[in-house]
């Protein structure tokens, strides 16, 4: 089956935090655009002539709709050209070329496990498609733990989103972790704590998903299947970078 390219109009771009930006991109066309809460596109930018130069992926940040829109949430890499390009040169009005949906990091059809999604940064992205789309849909789901881990209070990613959830969500559930914010009155330092006193005691029915940076999925990866001894199957990733 031949690739699609799609030629994406930026309806909006809004800032999420110091380094991180919001875009929503509208496809143009008739046809609504389907995709899976929890899969990503991968936008080909003008930045080299080599598709590993000008190719970048994304999460869907928002929940499958009808009205042909996406959001993406990206941060400003340190040494990144494509997040470079899209923060100094994408604006209202832009085109951006994109294919996709791709991804299996998708729920299930049956959700019969508890679910704890664990993300650091822009990670959290295809998690809020999920829940938004469970919340929306109603689909029937068992508990859900969110767990993220960022910098500092102001680095926290759809905060509003994620609390308005915790108190209209049935079973969901969200905590916080800061690694360099002493005065926080959470959870400070680093994620992997809270899972780790949360679900010491190994259970059969619960999956974890994780999202994010390669170095914390390698980190958790350890913890939950060698430190406390889930099975392998109950994981599921993906990796950023």
């Amino acid at each position: 089956m031949p690739t699609i390219w799609y030629d994406s109009i930026v309806k909006k771009v809004a800032s999420e935090a110091p380094n991180v930006r919001r875009f929503w991109l509208e496809v143009p066309g008739e046809q609504p655009f389907r995709f899976q809460a929890g899969q990503f596109v991968t936008m080909d930018l003008p930045i080299g002539d080599k598709r590993l130069q000008r190719w970048r992926s994304y999460s869907i940040a928002n929940e499958p709709n009808d009205d042909n829109l996406l959001e993406l949430c990206i941060v400003r890499a340190d040494h990144g050209t494509g997040s470079k390009y899209l923060f100094d040169e994408i604006e209202p009005g832009s085109t951006i070329r994109f294919k996709g949906p791709d991804g299996a990091f998708v729920l299930p059809e049956v959700i019969d496990k508890d679910l704890v999604f664990i993300c650091t940064g822009t990670g959290v992205a295809p998690f809020r498609s999920m829940l938004l789309d469970l919340h929306k849909s109603g689909r029937p789901h068992k508990n859900i733990h969110l767990i993220f881990g960022t910098r500092t209070e102001a680095d926290i990613l759809y905060r509003d989103d994620f609390e308005s959830l915790a108190r209209t969500m049935p079973g969901f559930r969200y905590d916080i972790a800061l690694s360099r914010q002493p005065d926080w009155p959470g959870w400070k330092g680093h994620l992997h704590q809270i899972y780790l006193a949360e679900y010491a005691r190994v259970r059969p029915d619960v999956a974890f998903y994780l999202c994010g940076w390669s170095n914390m999925i390698d980190d958790a990866v350890a913890n939950l299947m060698v430190k406390l001894g889930y099975d392998r199957t109950q994981l599921h990733y993906e990796l950023y970078g």
